[in-house]
C-alpha cells in the first residue's frame, strides 16, 4: 500500500459523481477494481513520524524473519549460482526439480505425492490468484475462514470476485463453525479458503472440522482451498490437527477437491525468494492442474536461478525452523509470564503459527488503544487487521528478538494498568457525588487500589 499502510486499514474509496462540467479532469479513466483510498492512515502516519523521529519502537508486529536477528547459512545464497539457470527453459508448472522437491518435503510429513500434482508460483499471493481464476467467474464468491490475513479481500476485487468472511468461534479455543459456513454459502459460493494453522489465531483444523469441512464442500460442490505457510510452526498442542501433531490437508479429503498453497517464505523463512506452489488432489485434480498450467504459462513468473536453489534451501530449512521455534516459544512464556499480574488483558489458545491474540478491555476503538502504545515506544496490530471487532482485540508478533519482545509486552502492561488505574479514580469521582454508593463497594475498590 501506499506509503506503507498496511492493506487493513486502506479505506474504502468513496464514489464521485462524473460531472462534465467540473472545471478539473482526470485524463486517466481508472477501472473499479483499484478504487481505494491510497491516502495514508492516521496509523501509519504515526508510525511513520516515530520512526523518522529516532525515538524507539519495540516491533510486535515483526513478520519478516530476515529482519529479526536470525543467523542464516552463509552458503545460502551459493544454490543461486548453479549454471544451469543460465538456460532459459520456460516450464509452466515449475522445473521438475523444484517440484520433485517439494514432493520431498512433504513426505517428510507423512505424504506421498507425485510432482505433477505440484505447480510453482512466485508467492502464495500469485497462488490464491491462480486458483481464484481457476475456480471462479466473476460476481462469484469465496468464502474465507476470519479472522485471517486482510489480503484476500484484496485478491479477490483484483479478479473480480467477492470474499464472504465466515467466523471462527472461540470457547475453550477456536473452532470453526459449520453452521456459519452453512449460512454463508450462497448459488455463487465456490470455495472455502482456510489457513492451517490460522493466522493470527494459531489455531489447527482438528479431525471433526476436517470432516465437516468435507461434508460442506461435497455436499454444495465447492473445493477447498488451504494455506499451510505456518504449518511447521506449532506450540505441540496435544491432537493439534487431525487427531494427531503436524497433518497435512495435502493427504486430501475424499470426494473433495483440495488445494493446498505453501511456500519458502514461512517454511524456510525466506520471503526474498519468492517461490511458493500449489498443490492439487482430489476429483479433477489433473484437469484443475493443466488449466492451472495454462494460467501459469501466460505469465510464466517463475525465475530459474531461484527454481534450480529451491531443493537446497528446503532441505536445509530445519536451522531456520529451529530458530523461529525457540523464540516464538520464548516470547510466548514472556507474554504469559507479564500477563499473569494483570487478569484484564488474557491472551486467548494458540496452536501455531508466530502470533498471539489479546483479549483487552473495549474502553476505546483499537486504533486508539494502538496509537496510545505508540506513543509509549510499542507497535501491535489491531484486531480489525484480521476481521476482528474494531474494539477489544489486539494482536502481538513472537518473532521479534526476546529483549525488544519483552521491552514491548512491558510497555503494553504498564499502559493497561495506567487505564486500570483511571478507571478506579473514575470510580471515585462517582463515589464523592453520590452520597447512596454503598460503602462495601468503596472498600472493594481501596482494596484493587491497595494491590496497584
Amino acid at each position: 500500500m501506499l506509503k506503507g499502510t498496511p492493506a487493513s486499514i486502506v479505506a474504502p474509496a468513496v464514489q464521485q459523481p462524473f460531472l462534465e462540467d467540473q472545471l478539473v479532469k482526470s485524463f486517466m479513466r481508472f477501472s473499479q477494481r483499484t478504487n481505494w483510498n491510497t491516502e495514508e492512515s492516521d496509523l501509519a502516519r504515526a508510525h511513520r513520524l516515530r520512526a523518522a523521529s529516532g525515538q524507539p519502537i519495540a516491533d510486535l508486529t515483526a513478520s519478516n524473519p530476515t529482519r529479526c536477528g536470525f543467523a542464516f547459512d552463509p552458503a545460502l545464497l551459493a544454490a543461486l549460482s548453479n549454471p544451469q539457470a543460465l538456460d532459459y527453459d520456460p516450464q509452466p508448472r515449475g522445473l521438475l526439480t523444484a517440484r520433485q522437491a517439494v514432493c520431498a518435503y512433504y513426505a517428510s510429513h507423512s505424504v506421498a505425492l507425485n510432482s505433477e500434482q505440484i505447480l510453482l508460483t512466485t508467492s502464495t499471493s500469485e497462488a490464491y490468484s491462480f486458483l481464484f481464476r481457476l475456480l471462479c467467474d466473476p460476481g462469484d464468491e469465496i468464502l474465507a475462514v476470519q479472522p485471517s490475513y486482510p489480503l484476500f479481500d484484496f485478491l479477490a476485487t483484483l479478479d473480480d470476485i467477492k470474499i464472504k468472511p465466515a467466523a471462527l468461534v472461540y470457547d475453550h479455543g477456536w473452532q470453526i463453525d459449520p453452521e456459519g459456513l452453512r449460512r454463508a454459502i450462497t448459488p455463487k459460493t465456490r470455495s472455502i479458503v482456510l489457513v492451517h494453522p490460522n493466522n493470527p489465531t494459531g489455531h489447527f483444523t482438528k479431525r471433526w472440522e476436517a470432516e465437516e469441512l468435507a461434508r460442506l464442500c461435497r455436499e454444495y460442490n465447492l473445493s477447498l482451498i488451504v494455506d499451510e505457510v505456518f504449518f511447521d510452526y506449532s506450540f505441540g498442542a496435544p491432537g493439534a490437527s487431525f487427531g494427531k501433531a503436524n497433518a497435512s490437508f495435502a493427504a486430501g479429503l475424499e470426494g473433495v477437491p483440495v488445494f493446498v498453497v505453501s511456500g519458502l517464505s514461512k517454511i524456510a523463512g525466506l520471503p526474498q525468494m519468492k517461490a511458493a506452489w500449489i498443490l492439487a488432489t482430489g476429483p479433477e485434480a489433473a484437469a484443475a492442474l493443466d488449466r492451472l498450467e495454462v494460467i501459469a504459462d501466460t505469465f510464466l513468473s517463475m525465475n530459474a536461478p531461484v527454481q534450480w536453489a529451491l531443493p537446497s534451501w528446503l532441505e536445509g530449512r530445519q536451522s531456520i525452523q529451529q530458530q523461529i521455534s525457540q523464540r516464538t516459544v520464548a516470547n510466548l512464556a514472556e507474554l504469559d509470564l507479564q500477563l499473569a499480574s494483570l487478569p484484564e488483558v488474557t491472551r486467548l489458545e494458540v496452536e501455531g503459527g508466530w502470533y498471539a491474540v489479546l483479549r483487552i478491555p473495549a474502553l476505546q476503538p483499537d486504533e486508539q488503544t494502538v496509537l496510545a502504545l505508540l506513543e509509549r515506544g510499542v507497535w501491535v496490530h489491531p484486531g480489525y487487521f484480521f476481521g476482528m471487532a474494531d474494539s477489544g482485540w489486539l494482536v502481538v508478533s513472537l518473532l521479534a528478538p526476546e529483549a525488544e519482545f519483552s521491552c514491548g509486552v512491558t510497555i503494553l502492561m504498564d499502559y493497561f494498568i495506567h487505564c486500570k488505574q483511571l478507571e478506579i479514580l473514575n470510580l471515585f469521582d462517582t463515589i464523592d457525588y453520590d452520597p447512596t454508593y454503598d460503602s462495601k463497594k468503596v472498600r472493594q475498590l481501596e482494596q484493587i487500589e491497595n494491590e496497584l
